[in-house]
């Protein structure tokens, strides 16, 4: 049910408990930093409220009345509720703002979120972070439902409904196996070409497929995929077999590519750069541990 009319305001009890401590007025607007005739306003505009006398006054200062005395005893009962309730609001506050939970889509989470993450954890040891990693299109529908206090995608835009950062950039590469003809031709790739062969891809939704896609609209289309897999790691396996073509991010085949174990192709009149994004909903900022870990995750756009 509501409150009474007749029920003080948290301040004002505060203030009447004070005075029944320090038997004065004057004493205990001292101590809850008001003047003397604020503090003296808001206890006549109190037995106002309450309807009863609840100091009597004197040239030696000001004592409960027997009516004040009982509404002592009910004050201070309030008062320690809502100091507990403070507490626990401030706990949970804390274990909240100490807690982060992060959605990333497969290229970033692989290879740029560790080091970002051993960053946040130098500068904020106490915050608890929870990755999980899903393709651009789902990271972003986590981000817009609320799942995720931080979202980062790869794409030539930032999805509707979300505000985001260019955080990083990265180029996608074509690579085959060593035995693969395009790893022996001297003439790199056209775009048409590239287009019109069937290559190992990533799903519909990741922000790799939407890349190249929308690249290869101009020279026809990609061609129906020979595989559609999941992961970057699922692509070069599938590369490093002879399974075909592979486009892919650069930053998942340093090593393999510095071995020899996939040879990566020239292509010829395509743009393959894509930026890396930090997202979140529109108008709400990132705070706390997100702002923090956004902040640590800006960089200058690199060009491969």
């Amino acid at each position: 049910m509501p409150l009474s009319s007749r029920v003080p305001d948290i301040g004002a009890l505060e203030l009447l408990l004070a005075v029944a401590r320090l038997g004065s007025v004057g004493r205990a607007a001292a101590e809850l930093g008001v003047s003397q005739p604020a503090a003296s306003a808001r206890i006549r505009g109190m037995e106002r409220q309450i309807g009863v006398a609840l100091l009597e006054r004197s040239p030696r200062g000001s004592r409960p009345t027997e009516a004040g005395l009982l509404v002592v005893e009910w004050a201070r009962n309030v008062v320690e509720a809502a100091q507990a309730l403070d507490a626990g609001i401030d706990a949970l506050r804390g274990r909240r703002d100490a807690r982060l939970v992060v959605v990333a889509s497969l290229t970033v989470a692989e290879y740029l979120m560790p080091g970002w993450l051993l960053a946040l954890n130098k500068a904020s040891p106490d915050t608890a972070v929870t990755l999980r990693t899903a393709n651009s299109a789902d990271v972003a529908a986590h981000v817009l439902a609320g799942d995720a206090d931080l979202g980062f995608v790869e794409g030539s835009g930032t999805p509707p409904g979300l505000a985001g950062a260019v955080v990083a950039a990265d180029r996608l590469v074509v690579v085959v196996a060593p035995e693969h003809p395009w790893a022996r031709r001297r003439r790199p790739v056209t775009a048409a070409e590239l287009a019109a062969t069937p290559l190992v891809l990533r799903e519909p939704g990741s922000g790799t497929r939407e890349v190249l896609d929308q690249a290869l609209a101009p020279h026809g289309g990609t061609a129906p995929p020979r595989l559609e897999l999941a992961s970057s790691t699922a692509l070069k396996a599938a590369a490093m077999t002879g399974a075909g073509p592979v486009c892919l991010s650069e930053l998942a085949v340093v090593e393999e590519l510095a071995t020899r174990r996939l040879v990566a192709v020239p292509v010829e009149g395509l743009d393959l750069h894509r930026p890396l994004r930090a997202v979140w909903p529109v108008g709400r900022r990132p705070a706390g541990p997100a702002r923090l870990l956004l902040g640590l995750t800006r960089e200058p756009v690199r060009r491969g």
